[in-house]
């Protein structure tokens, strides 16, 4: 079975996929993390994104890895652990653009399916239940009020990269937050939108815990339609 959770920005996706996955035996894909580092070898060779015959070259020999140690997930490009830089506001800054290119999509796309082969999974990311697994049994979408995904963000990028991050404000990250927004929504390619089967979670004044119970209530209940229907 696959499970996907989309959602813009800061809606707590990671940290509800994680937990959900977790408690129900899955594996957790966080394909946002897959995107961050794309952009992060991107900018290692400092390759213009404008450049679109460069961009396709470095997908051609785009060297990835996912490796799990005692449950956590680290990312790899070219053998190099970047777990930590795809998080600083460099890849932060452009990934928003370089995840909008249609040859982005699509080598990820083909990477993240072949991930599902074979597996009970979770995948996080913007357009998991659009795009990437249209057909997935379980679609989640969730939701929040700006401000208080902008004290979210704000709060553990502080707390996890304070060099990186000294000098963002609150105004600063709301702005960067509604941008982002945007431009996630208003893409040509794979926008960020709701899957029309999905469940609808704001998560602004919920915990994780009651988010987790809402999604296990909807996977079970949906199960069951859908067995009903066969």
């Amino acid at each position: 079975m696959i499970i996907t959770i989309d959602g813009p920005i800061a809606t707590g996706k990671s940290s509800i996929a994680k937990k959900l996955a977790r408690a129900i035996g899955f594996i957790y894909f966080d394909t946002g993390a897959m995107y961050r580092s794309m952009t992060w070898g991107l900018l290692k060779h400092n390759i213009n994104p404008d450049d679109v015959e460069a961009v396709k070259a470095y997908l051609e020999k785009f060297d990835f890895d996912i490796k799990i140690r005692q449950g956590d997930r680290y990312y790899y490009v070219e053998g190099e652990n970047i777990t930590d830089a795809i998080r600083g506001e460099k890849v932060t800054s452009a990934v928003s653009k370089i995840s909008a290119m249609k040859e982005v999509r699509e080598k990820l796309m083909a990477l993240q399916r072949e991930f599902s082969i074979g597996v009970n999974a979770v995948f996080e990311g913007r357009d998991m239940g659009t795009v990437v697994f249209p057909d997935a049994e379980v679609k989640i979408f969730l939701t929040g009020r700006p401000e208080v995904r902008a004290k979210r963000r704000y709060d553990e990028l502080k707390a996890k990269y304070p060099e990186d991050f000294k000098e963002m404000t609150m105004e600063k990250m709301l702005e960067d937050l509604n941008r982002r927004d945007t431009e996630d929504s208003t893409r040509e390619i794979a926008p960020l939108r709701q899957a029309p089967d999905a469940l609808v979670i704001d998560t602004s004044d919920l915990t994780v815990e009651e988010i987790i119970q809402k999604i296990q209530e909807f996977k079970d209940t949906r199960r069951t339609r859908l067995k009903e229907a066969t």
